[in-house]
């Protein structure tokens, strides 16, 4: 039986996720999640996440609401939990402060609760709907939802190239393509990240410091930017720890081939500094370069759930090659800069326009003076 909601229903909803999504800079971990309490049709209590091991959406909303959430209405934009983790189930919170319905957006796919939650809340004599705006629901936490499904981090893949397609000058010059809003909106990207993946080489080439440095970001409480762990593909050892890098927060963890007895010393990192920084070996594939399928399998394990992608045309075209993009995020600038130019992507050798990976348009807009296309892989896709 399909549940028909009101459009109170999807006004009340419509809050939740709004309020779950200004968790989205601090909760990963997490999913952005919000909860909205209503009762005579009026909101008496809503609440977000807000950061890994802090209080769920729910319980905000029900502290806010009090003893008056006895007989009112909860809207939930994920299945409320119903496990132990770093705090109490949800569901029980619900229940306990007698609740008449819960309605809940979608459910959770996170094998600990993926159901559990709506169950023992129906189990106590509460109606609860489920599939109300799931899509928008959905888009909330495409890098949560996706890893619980695959267990490998959702990829985001960024690219800047002018109006021909070109990354750079013959030269290599390409500071800066873009203007000054695009990397503002760089840097919002960066910061709903849980990791941003680099290159030695662009780390060396840009003096890439590949953190958040945004004042439009959403702190930590304890007044902090939450800093996404930053990944670096250095399979030469090339980094020597001097790098700019290295001087500020938001930990490292560089990527090898080879032995680890072989690999050179870093510099030290000032003993003053909470910087933590790890090296891993990663196998090579097929063609003499990290593997990229064995990074993205290590990453999942290490609770990264959303991953940046940010570096030269090489990294690009791999991970296009090897079809492990979700979602390509492409500004393109109002220039021209000609047939020797660099491209944005280095592969070629299709023989077919069906050989080529078809996208979707999610949204197009213009950033500044650039435009900002996203785009998802249509998979099984061929051309029209």
């Amino acid at each position: 039986m399909v549940t028909e909601f009101s459009q109170s229903d999807h006004q009340f909803m419509q809050r939740a996720i709004e309020l779950a999504a200004l968790g989205r800079y601090t909760t990963t971990p997490n999913p952005n999640v919000g909860c909205v309490i209503v009762k005579d049709n009026q909101i008496i209590g809503e609440g977000y996440h807000r950061q890994a091991g802090g209080p769920h959406a729910e319980v905000f909303a029900l502290r806010q609401a009090g003893a008056a959430a006895v007989g009112a209405t909860a809207y939930a934009t994920l299945e409320p939990c119903s496990h132990f983790g770093r705090t109490p189930p949800c569901a029980d919170a619900l229940i306990t402060a007698g609740l008449s319905r819960v309605v809940v957006a979608m459910q959770d796919p996170n094998p600990k609760v993926a159901g559990t939650g709506v169950a023992r809340i129906r189990a106590a004599g509460i109606l609860v709907d489920v599939g109300l705006l799931a899509l928008q629901a959905e888009a909330l936490n495409p890098g949560f939802l996706h890893k619980m499904r695959t267990k490998q981090p959702y990829v985001r893949l960024k690219l800047a190239c002018s109006t021909d397609g070109k990354v750079a000058l013959a030269n290599g010059q390409s500071q800066w393509l873009t203007g000054a809003a695009a990397r503002e909106d760089v840097q919002l990207f960066r910061a709903q990240s849980c990791a941003i993946l680099s290159t030695a080489e662009t780390v060396k080439a840009d003096k890439a410091l590949l953190n958040v440095r945004s004042e439009a970001v959403t702190c930590l409480e304890n007044g902090d930017i939450r800093q996404p762990l930053r990944v670096i593909l250095d399979r030469r050892c090339r980094l020597t720890g001097h790098e700019p890098l290295f001087q500020q927060s938001g930990d490292i963890l560089l990527c090898h081939a080879g032995p680890a007895e072989e690999w050179p010393e870093l510099a030290s990192v000032s003993p003053h500094s909470s910087l933590q920084v790890t090296r891993l070996r990663l196998g090579l594939d097929a063609v003499g370069q990290l593997d990229l399928k064995e990074l993205l399998t290590m990453l999942g394990s290490r609770q990264i759930n959303l991953l940046w992608v940010e570096a030269g045309s090489s990294l690009a075209t791999s991970f296009w090659q090897q079809q492990l993009i979700d979602e390509l995020v492409l500004y393109q600038a109002p220039l021209l800069l000609g047939a020797d130019a660099m491209p944005l992507l280095k592969a070629g050798g299709l023989q077919q326009l069906s050989q080529a990976p078809r996208w979707q348009w999610q949204d197009v807009r213009q950033v500044g003076a650039d435009l900002r296309l996203t785009a998802l892989l249509k998979t099984g896709a061929t051309p029209e």
